[in-house]
């Protein structure tokens, strides 16, 4: 007991001391010969690693812009100082996938269990991004002089559409795509603000809303214990539930990231809801919504992933074998930059404490199969197809009426695959915005992720091309749907979905045409 107790106390302060040193080096200027190396590092590796580097842009410009920032760097920066210079240059690769982070300051196990007994400050609202104005869109607690529709001009007194020109260089997208950054910047630009001041008990705000400007301070909120286990309970009672787990319930956004209805009463109409392609349960979820959809008198399906962030390939392609109408392939034979490639990939950083010594066991076998995964043709490596992507056959109870998709510039990674190969063959009326995730792949999978050496930020790199099985487009932007609709601010703000109602009234039409040509 007593060495155990020793081994524990010398491990906290152990942690302690790690905390405390990490937190300093932040605090630390770099000298600018160190930094340029950071730089080469950076570029070294991409050019190793990253399959598709000069996809987007042409490799002079992108050794111009890489020595460019050197003769930039002629004092000492601190590392997140030199993370402001240099993420804008890893945005110019323009793959979505790929972005620096900055140097956060690690926490005590104090500050940790602190702040899990208190609500986000900023994080406990959804924001839309329009023209350098940030607004609250989603205000769920009903915290006080932050409706929906709130125009936030200053934050600690400084102007909101300064420091969203700041960290909109830190944003990119796939390829000449312009409809992500809005979203991402609405979704990011309070992790941008915490990075840059910390984490905030309150701040000062000054907002607008109906020609009324006020000023006032956002508290961090406090929750009792008590609070905090109800809350805990309620949550594990859903998760662990069956529908739970099938429909994928989220904490974060108390809500299903997958959801089959049918708003019209005749059931002629399915409207399925996918949030996230977590992979989690997903088999179940499709399995059990298609057999219930071929009972059902459903024609038209509408399958709806707008603000979807992409996540699990296997979903997706299974998602297709349910709508498709014959055998097809889903993508085609991923590409790695060589042999050694996906020997870098994250392999140990990806098993908690716990399971880090079943990793050392597993390794052996880890290396074995990477090293057989990958074949050679035509001078360039791809990884061995291991079935999952091979030709498919089309689910027994797959959906063969029309199928509606409705996606915007938040789609992306999977959620871009998806309607590209549905519009490729052919198989869906898609219908919204162009998605943030490029029509003709990305570069994403497995990641190896680099820590720059004397700055210690760190760049994850993606490994793999993944590719739909299409004839491609070339056009270096994302899917185009069949019929564009873009929300203006005020339909946003007032909850008004002009793009569902679209497809809603293109199903009306097609079901009066049917009607007419019926003797």
């Amino acid at each position: 007991m007593r060495k155990l107790l020793y081994l524990l106390t010398l491990s906290f302060l152990a942690s302690c001391v790690s905390v405390k040193k990490h937190n300093e080096k932040r605090e630390i200027p770099i000298a600018p010969e160190k930094l340029k190396k950071d730089v080469d590092f950076a570029y070294q590796k991409l050019q190793k690693l990253h399959p598709e580097l000069y996809w987007y842009i042409s490799q002079d410009s992108l050794d111009y812009k890489f020595d460019s920032i050197k003769t930039t760097i002629k004092t000492p920066l601190k590392p997140n100082d030199f993370y402001q210079k240099l993420a804008p240059v890893i945005a110019k690769v323009k793959q979505g996938h790929l972005r620096l982070y900055p140097l956060e300051k690690r926490l005590t196990k104090k500050e940790i269990e602190n702040l899990k007994n208190q609500k986000g400050l900023l994080s406990r609202f959804n924001f839309v991004v329009d023209d350098n104005r940030i607004f609250v869109l989603d205000n769920t607690e009903k915290i006080a002089n932050m409706d929906v529709g709130t125009e936030i001009l200053k934050i600690k007194d400084i102007p909101l559409k300064d420091l969203l020109q700041k960290y909109h260089p830190f944003i990119n997208s796939d390829g000449l795509n312009k409809t992500f950054q809005k979203y991402s910047l609405a979704r990011r630009w309070p992790a941008f603000f915490t990075a840059e001041f910390g984490i905030l008990d309150s701040v000062k705000l000054e907002t607008k809303l109906n020609n009324a400007t006020k000023t006032f301070y956002l508290h961090r909120e406090k929750m009792s214990k008590e609070e905090r286990k109800k809350e805990e309970s309620a949550n594990k009672k859903i998760t662990k539930s069956e529908t739970g787990k099938t429909k994928d319930y989220n904490i974060i956004t108390k809500s299903y990231n997958r959801d089959l209805q049918f708003p019209v009463k005749d059931s002629s109409v399915a409207y399925m809801k996918i949030k996230t392609f977590s992979g989690t349960f997903s088999r179940k979820f499709y399995k059990q919504s298609f057999a219930i959809l071929k009972k059902s008198p459903a024609k038209y399906l509408v399958l709806d992933i707008r603000d979807n962030l992409g996540g699990s390939l296997y979903e997706i392609n299974n998602l297709y074998s349910y709508l498709a109408k014959e055998d097809f392939k889903f993508i085609n034979d991923i590409e790695v930059t060589s042999r050694s490639a996906m020997f870098q990939a994250d392999y140990f950083s990806e098993f908690s404490w716990i399971y880090k010594p079943l990793a050392v066991v597993g390794y052996p076998f880890y290396w074995l199969g990477t090293a057989l995964s990958v074949k050679k043709k035509d001078d360039r490596f791809y990884l061995r197809n291991n079935g999952i992507f091979s030709i498919k056959k089309v689910k027994k109870n797959n959906f063969e009426g029309k199928v509606y998709v409705l996606m915007n510039g938040s789609s992306f990674s999977a959620a871009a695959i998806l309607p590209s190969k549905l519009k490729g063959d052919q198989r869906a009326f898609l219908v919204g915005e162009e998605t943030g995730g490029a029509n003709d792949g990305t570069v994403a999978g497995r990641y190896s992720t680099k820590k720059l050496p004397n700055s210690r930020l760190y760049l994850p790199i993606g490994l793999m091309l993944i590719q739909p099985n299409i004839e491609f487009t070339n056009t270096k932007k994302g899917v185009i749907p069949d019929k564009e609709i873009t929300p203006t601010l005020l339909e946003i703000l007032q909850k008004k979905d002009v793009q569902l109602d679209t497809v809603m009234e293109l199903i009306k039409q097609d079901k009066k045409s049917i009607s007419e040509i019926k003797p």
